[in-house]
């Protein structure tokens, strides 16, 4: 992996949005944390708007003399800090030194919560994507679910950090969402229980015909070995390379850039994967590939859908792009902004938006996402019940032969699971349909 940057030392994440799970390094936080705060230059004080600092400091003396309680400087100043960044975008922000701490104890992969990622709109907290394998996901937390309260208080009126904060607490304590759903009439009330969160950020499972299967439900640190060693624990499985994979970064958040640089990095021998622009020097990054694809060119399907933000969408727009892989699936969630987080005296630190990035084509995913090249909707499918189509068949007939060859036991255990896959999972159905489809045509020498 090639990187080029105005300056080593910046710190990225790509992560969705601020939240009830927040990914970052850990030594970002570490190498920020000890640069010394800067004070502003003459130029910028000369370029201050005065008569607005002025009204600032007239209502900062209204509400400590006039308002109906006493209330703190501190907390007032944090406030105008945080009202400051969250007038930007919605992934700027503001993390108190209790906050910034937190996020340091995250970035090990292990945390306390419900297991969701969390962003603000209008007013509600939304949900980008439930995590698998946590107490969200299991109670049946969906991408784009609206959280109106949290137990019987009103999430109106509060800021994304304090709706956090509540949603947070000890291990085995319960609460209670109000959520609205598009598509359901009525508000739908869930009772979860807060768990320590241990995220396990990559998933593999042998498929029939020899693919693999590759899940990655977030990007952290070691997501990009972890998926080295899950495709070379599938090819000792299947022994001998993989025919095909699928790659499923549905209702993934995003995560830390550089480990979506790395994932995209494994199925590519060289090319850009992902470029960003912004005001600064600081903020131009490029990262191109090295050689080594670990499939050695053998076709590849990525899932998306619309809970796949951020990190996912560098890597589906790197792979669509260079032609690496087909994508499939639905159209992704569209975050295109880069944060870098900058640590400030106070043992705080600010999560500012400091850049867009772009794919090797110059597309920018920004409030688009990535559009698939196969679109699968979303689909029940029910197996008949046997009555609703029986007929007589051979073996039912009074005196019929048997047969006398035995069954090969791979070929049923291949059934079986590709039933499993129609009824459980129909996008995994479709896309290993279609990357059998690949390979064979890849066999047969056809471009």
């Amino acid at each position: 992996m090639k990187v080029s940057w105005a300056k080593k030392g910046l710190w990225l994440s790509t992560g969705a949005i601020l939240g009830a799970f927040i990914v970052l390094t850990s030594s970002v936080l570490a190498d920020n944390a000890k640069q010394p705060a800067t004070t502003p230059s003459e130029k910028v004080i000369s370029q201050l708007p005065l008569n607005e600092l002025r009204a600032f400091v007239e209502v900062f003396e209204r509400i400590s003399k006039d308002y109906v309680e006493p209330v703190n400087d501190k907390k007032l100043l944090e406030g105008a800090i945080s009202g400051m960044l969250s007038s930007l975008d919605p992934h700027s922000a503001y993390l108190s030194p209790e906050n910034f701490k937190e996020m340091e104890e995250h970035t090990t992969g292990e945390f306390g919560g419900l297991g969701m990622e969390v962003g603000l709109e209008d007013g509600f907290v939304k949900v980008v994507s439930p995590i698998d394998d946590t107490p969200a996901q299991k109670a049946g937390v969906k991408a784009g679910d609206l959280i109106i309260k949290l137990d019987d208080e009103p999430v109106k009126g509060k800021t994304l950090a304090e709706s956090v904060k509540i949603m947070r607490g000890k291990p085995g304590s319960k609460i209670k969402l109000t959520i609205v759903r598009e598509g359901v009439a009525k508000p739908i009330v869930l009772e979860l229980t807060r768990a320590v969160i241990k995220v396990t950020s990559v998933k593999h499972k042998l498929l029939p015909n020899g693919m693999g299967y590759v899940r990655i439900s977030q990007f952290q640190l070691r997501t990009g070995p972890d998926l080295l060693k899950a495709i070379k624990k599938l090819e000792k499985e299947n022994k001998k390379p993989l025919n095909g994979l699928v790659l499923d970064l549905r209702n993934n958040p995003g995560g830390v850039l550089r480990a979506a640089v790395q994932v995209a990095d494994t199925f590519l021998n060289s090319g850009l994967i992902v470029y960003t622009k912004g005001r600064v020097k600081d903020s131009q990054l490029s990262f191109e590939a090295e050689k080594g694809d670990a499939l050695n060119g053998r076709p590849m399907v990525v899932l998306i859908n619309e809970g796949s933000a951020s990190a996912s969408e560098i890597v589906a727009g790197a792979l669509q792009d260079q032609k690496r892989a087909l994508i499939a699936g639905r159209n992704s969630f569209g975050k295109g902004s880069v944060q870098t987080l900058m640590p400030l005296n106070n043992g705080g630190a600010i999560k500012l938006t400091t850049a867009r990035y772009y794919t090797p084509s110059g597309r920018s995913i920004q409030a688009k996402g990535i559009v698939p090249d196969v679109e699968i909707d979303r689909v029940k499918v029910e197996k008949l019940k046997a009555a609703e189509f029986a007929r007589i068949k051979e073996k039912d007939l009074s005196g019929h032969l048997l047969n006398d060859t035995k069954s090969k036991s791979g070929a049923a255990k291949d059934k079986n699971d590709l039933d499993s896959l129609l009824a459980n999972d129909f996008e995994l159905y479709e896309a290993l349909s279609l990357l059998k489809g690949m390979y064979f045509t890849q066999q047969m020498g056809v471009k």
